[in-house]
C-alpha cells in the first residue's frame, strides 16, 4: 500500500475545518479566473468536495479516482455528475477531453509525477490547477518527505508541455495553475 495516500475516513474529507483549510470557494474562483471553463476533470475526487463547488457553478464536472469508496461517495453528493474509478497515470478520456483539469492535493501520491503530468496536459484543453501542500512542515497534512517543492511541480509542468506556470500562494496551501 502506498503510504503516501490518504486513507483516512470520507467524513473527514468533508469537515468544516478541512474545508475550510482548503479555501474550497477561493481555490474554485481562482481556477476560473483565468479562461471561460465549461468542464473540469476533477483527479482524485475524493468525496467530491472540489467537483461540488464546481458543479454549483453551472459546469460539466467528471471526476476519477483510485479509491471505489471514494468513487461511491461522490456519486451520494453529486448524482448528476460522472465518476470513474481510475488512476491519474492512465486517464480514460480522448485528447482534449476538458477545459480544465483540476487536481486537489493528490499530486504527492502518485506512483510516476511526470506521467500524470503528461496525461494531464494531453486531456486539457486550456489548463490545469493543483492543489498542494506547502513544502513546510505543518501540523495537518502529509510529512515533508511527502511533499513537493514548488521547483520540481514546475519543472514537470514545463516537460509535460505547459507554456505557462503560476503559483498562487493561499493561507495553508499552494495553488498551482498551468496554461497550455
Amino acid at each position: 500500500m502506498n503510504e503516501r495516500v490518504y486513507n483516512s475516513g470520507i467524513e473527514r474529507l468533508r469537515s468544516p475545518e478541512r474545508t475550510e483549510r482548503l479555501e474550497v470557494e477561493r481555490v474554485v474562483d481562482l481556477c476560473l479566473s483565468t479562461s471561460k471553463i465549461d468542464s473540469v476533470l476533477d483527479i482524485g475526487t475524493g468525496s467530491g468536495l472540489f467537483a461540488e463547488a464546481f458543479y454549483k457553478r453551472n459546469i460539466a464536472v467528471t471526476g476519477i479516482d483510485s479509491n471505489q469508496e471514494m468513487i461511491a461517495a461522490a456519486k451520494d453528493y453529486l448524482p448528476n455528475c460522472q465518476f470513474k474509478l481510475a488512476s491519474a497515470e492512465s486517464l480514460p478520456f480522448e485528447e482534449d477531453s476538458f477545459d480544465m483539469v483540476f487536481m486537489g492535493l493528490v499530486l504527492h501520491e502518485v506512483d510516476d509525477f511526470e506521467k500524470v503530468l503528461k496525461e494531464i496536459e494531453r486531456i486539457a484543453v486550456k489548463q490545469a490547477a493543483i492543489l498542494e501542500w506547502n513544502y513546510e512542515v505543518q501540523e495537518y497534512g502529509p510529512p515533508l518527505e511527502h511533499r513537493l517543492k514548488p521547483e520540481f511541480i514546475e519543472q514537470l509542468s514545463k516537460n509535460a508541455g505547459f507554456t505557462s506556470f503560476s503559483i498562487v500562494p493561499l493561507a495553508n496551501l499552494s495553488l498551482y495553475l498551468l496554461v497550455k
